[in-house]
């Protein structure tokens, strides 16, 4: 085991230095890279001039032998030497797409700081240039700086004449010229089509772009408002260019002037035939069913003159308007009658809009009260009552008082209703004093047949004698024959109802 452990240390620590070996290049290699000093990206347009920077950051302690400058077009093809400085040496200009445009600055320039600038710069200028020290003991190092060539497009927009029809066609076409980088272009608009964009080379290493709108034009679309917006980098905003759709299209005819109500006699009406055309009608004809106008009948360019209704303008007129896309007929037939319709006056509609108002009015506020009182109805229904219901009441009838007594042979009185409630049924009346008490001493129709009295008799005549004058409430000349036999009411069942809680 210890054997294996003894080979196994030697391989790690070679790995471990080869790994800070490879570490260390590559950090020296980032250091190196990071002292050289450019722009990551210069953008210029075709005709001026461009300076591109490079400086060696910190130069203490390295050795700078030379300085060179390098076009690559592609990435793809080698670099081309365009500037070479050596020091104490006067600076060299190789053969390059930019000789005799391209020059260090300052003049002579610096070992440490060899910026170059190139005049009158060209599309074709665009790449990328690098900036190279040689170094001891460091060896090359570089920086590199991106030249971004743009060019302005020239932008331009127009609508295409199309005729209405059933196929798509180009209905307008965009166009950004000569741009660099290529333009980006989109619609804007109410037409239902859809648009196409392509590319194709400009001068001097540019870009045209063009785009087209297509669709089914008809002839609504006639007019319809449609935008190009180009975008591009060399713009502060997009530029947007409107314009209207040209469609075109035979006549659209349409005859007005009729109200139905042309009678026999009535003077000055006339019929006038409309057309919508694109491009405008050339002529507009009318002619009459019955092949002659009649002598009533004025033509005035689209306008039929009536000067007076009779039996000859009962006919069919014909309106035919033409274009150069094509020729479109219309007729109306005319229906004269014997006499006049009745004509509605003018504030008979203002008097039936009034009433509706009126009725609709009252309508609301009949359910704005009906809403209120349900309401105000389902608020009080649940409270308690705030009163105590009075009792109910009883009436009497004096003269019904004395024929409630009894007489000796147990003879009915006269009882005419002589109890009643005002609002509840009739009860039964008891007399109190016609009942056995405890002792059973006393009984109505004793064996003296005295007459008793109801409990409504005043104190003193409660058991008169025979020679005793009765009071003025017994009526003794009633006739007994009309007397009803009353019954006899016991004591319990005495007309006293039950006490009430409220």
């Amino acid at each position: 085991m210890a054997r294996h452990d003894s080979r196994i240390w030697p391989e790690c620590t070679k790995m471990i230095g080869l790994l800070c070996l490879v570490s260390s290049i590559l950090l020296q290699h980032g250091a190196s890279g990071q002292r050289v000093k450019v722009d990551q990206e210069v953008t210029s347009y075709p005709g001026q001039t461009v300076n591109l920077r490079c400086a060696f950051a910190d130069p203490t302690g390295v050795q700078l032998s030379m300085v060179t400058w390098m076009y690559v077009p592609e990435p793809t093809q080698e670099p081309v030497n365009i500037a070479v400085f050596l020091p104490g040496n006067e600076p060299s200009y190789p053969s390059s797409p930019v000789k005799g445009r391209v020059s260090f600055v300052p003049s002579p320039p610096k070992v440490d700081s060899p910026s170059i600038q190139i005049t009158d710069v060209r599309m074709t200028d665009e790449g990328k240039y690098a900036c190279e020290f040689a170094t001891y003991p460091g060896g090359n190092v570089r920086g590199t700086t991106q030249l971004v060539m743009l060019a302005k497009p020239e932008n331009s927009a127009s609508p295409v004449t199309v005729v209405a029809g059933t196929k798509p066609v180009t209905v307008a076409s965009c166009k950004s010229a000569n741009g660099q980088p290529a333009a980006e272009i989109s619609w804007v608009t109410t037409a239902n089509g859809n648009y196409t964009t392509k590319q194709q080379p400009g001068t001097d290493n540019t870009l045209t772009v063009i785009s087209e709108y297509i669709m089914v034009p008809t002839p609504n679309d006639n007019g319809k408002e449609i935008t190009c917006v180009v975008s591009h980098r060399t713009l502060v905003k997009p530029e947007s260019f409107r314009m209207n759709l040209a469609v075109q299209f035979a006549p659209q005819v349409t005859i007005e002037g009729y109200d139905n109500n042309w009678y026999i006699g009535r003077t000055n009406v006339e019929l006038t035939c409309k057309a919508n055309a694109n491009p405008p009608p050339v002529t507009v004809q009318w002619k009459s069913m019955t092949g002659e106008i009649p002598p009533t009948v004025e033509l005035v360019e689209n306008v039929l003159k009536v000067q007076k209704v009779d039996e000859s303008v009962n006919t069919t007129f014909v309106c035919e308007v033409n274009n150069k896309i094509g020729t479109t007929k219309e007729q109306f037939g005319i229906l004269v009658r014997e006499t006049r319709l009745p004509e509605r006056g003018p504030t008979t509609g203002i008097i039936i809009g009034a009433i509706v108002g009126v009725i609709i009015l009252i309508a609301i506020i009949g359910t704005v009260i009906a809403l209120y009182r349900k309401r105000k109805a389902k608020v009080l229904g649940d409270r308690p009552p705030k009163h105590k219901p009075p009792p109910p009441k009883k009436t009497f009838n004096s003269t019904n008082s004395a024929s409630m007594l009894l007489n000796s042979s147990n003879a009915p009185v006269v009882q005419n209703d002589s109890y009643r409630y005002s609002t509840q049924t009739p009860e039964p009346v008891t007399d109190l004093d016609n009942y056995q008490d405890e002792d059973g001493d006393h009984d109505i129709g004793g064996s003296d047949n005295r007459m008793h009295y109801v409990s409504g008799a005043p104190s003193g005549w409660d058991d008169p004698g025979n020679n005793e004058v009765p009071p003025p409430y017994l009526h003794v000349d009633v006739d007994y024959q009309d007397y009803h036999p009353v019954p006899n009411i016991g004591r319990g069942e005495s007309f006293v109802s039950s006490a009430m809680i409220v």
